[in-house]
């Protein structure tokens, strides 16, 4: 009897601990982080502020926790199987952060009832337990910003309807990284360099909530049920002006620049001499080697859904490095020509690629592309003349 008496306490006790009981007086807030100053921080955040002073509760949950210092980190990362996790924070702790590093902070409160309240609440608490906290990391579709939409529409009970904003114009998966990445920073360069043409498609209005500034955007103007979905919104913290620390000589056009004009440079004193800067050739064919052997195992031996299509194969040909080892020889196969001629046409149908938006590419790099196309263009004419003789 009294055995009966103790499990059934013990049950009730861990009830009120996995599901404890929020308050008539709780709210439960979106937080919309705005970027930082490094790539990483570059797209945002979001949070779920679930405040009940009568329960003397205020925390964050949010779905950006990932596990730097573990082991294979990297390699996970590279691979596309790295596993983030849902984290909870003290909300002073989370303000007093974003504050600190200059960060924006927004707050959206919902206009949820109370059973839907304790839903999500509840949903929050189960997906806290170790056995759960860890999901499989999208940047696109599944990340901290598309958890808060799928969590609270999961928690719901699927009643929420997302609306266009007013003066809405979809854009593509590309354009909408670049509101917040320059294309005139290395950041910008590695995306485009990295990501094929599949995120140049153009998203649909439910997937710009990939970014938390759309999370903030389109929460505004949603309904559930009859009602709309946010009730009050109101500005935490705005961040304050500061002083640019980019450094434009750093950056990448005037780097590519700077190598386009030495390219063409060296380019224009062998015509002049009749002459092949063999160095420089090797430089540049093992270089693009080297990249496009990266980019077909970023689209082949990954699981990332956006590194395939990748076109940037059409400048980094991977078997570059079999024309480097024979370019180099005094006396070169005949067969140097087609495969340069060869060389220019892939060029060409990037250009044909970039103009009719099958891919968009970093316009850093023109300088660099220019001065590779003369090259080739050069080499063609070189051996032309020296295989004849």
């Amino acid at each position: 009897m009294y055995t009966r008496i103790l499990v059934l306490a013990l049950a009730l006790c861990f009830q009120n601990v996995f599901s404890q009981q929020l308050s008539s007086q709780a709210q439960i807030s979106v937080i919309t982080i705005g970027p930082g100053t490094s790539l990483n921080d570059a797209f945002g955040h979001n949070v779920f502020r679930i405040l009940d002073r009568a329960n003397d509760l205020d925390v964050g949950y949010d779905y950006g926790r990932f596990p730097f210092n573990e082991p294979g980190f990297y390699l996970n990362f590279a691979q596309g199987k790295l596993n983030y996790s849902i984290g909870k924070s003290k909300y002073q702790d989370i303000k007093d952060f974003y504050i600190w590093q200059n960060r924006s902070i927004q707050e959206q409160v919902l206009n949820l009832t109370a059973e839907e309240k304790q839903a999500v609440f509840n949903y929050l608490l189960n997906n806290y337990k170790p056995e759960n906290q860890d999901y499989l990391y999208d940047f696109f579709f599944d990340n901290c910003a598309t958890k808060i939409r799928d969590v609270l529409q999961t928690a719901v009970g699927n009643k929420i309807t997302f609306h266009e904003p007013d003066n809405f114009q979809p854009q593509t998966f590309r354009r909408l990284i670049r509101e917040k990445v320059s294309t005139n920073s290395w950041g910008g360069v590695g995306i485009d360099l990295a990501l094929g043409s599949v995120i140049d498609q153009q998203a649909t209005a439910e997937e710009h909530m990939f970014l938390p500034s759309y999370i903030h955007t389109f929460f505004a103007k949603a309904t559930i049920g009859d009602r709309q979905l946010v009730s009050k919104e109101n500005i935490v913290y705005q961040e304050k002006p500061t002083a640019s620390t980019s450094n434009f000589l750093w950056s990448p056009w005037v780097i590519f620049s700077i190598l386009g004009l030495i390219i063409m440079g060296i380019t224009y004193s062998d015509y002049k001499k009749q002459r092949q800067s063999k160095t420089l050739d090797g430089i540049l064919l093992i270089s693009t080697t080297l990249i496009g052997i990266l980019i077909l195992l970023l689209w082949f031996a990954t699981n990332h859904q956006t590194t395939v299509q990748n076109y940037n194969l059409l400048w980094a040909f991977p078997l570059n490095g079999i024309l480097a080892w024979q370019i180099l020889k005094e006396k070169p196969k005949a067969w140097i020509i087609p495969f340069l001629k060869f060389l220019v046409i892939l060029l060409t149908l990037m250009t044909f690629h970039w103009i009719v938006g099958v891919q968009v590419f970093a316009p850093a790099q023109i300088p660099f592309l220019l001065a590779l196309l003369i090259r080739y263009l050069f080499l063609i004419n070189f051996f032309n003349r020296k295989l004849e003789l």
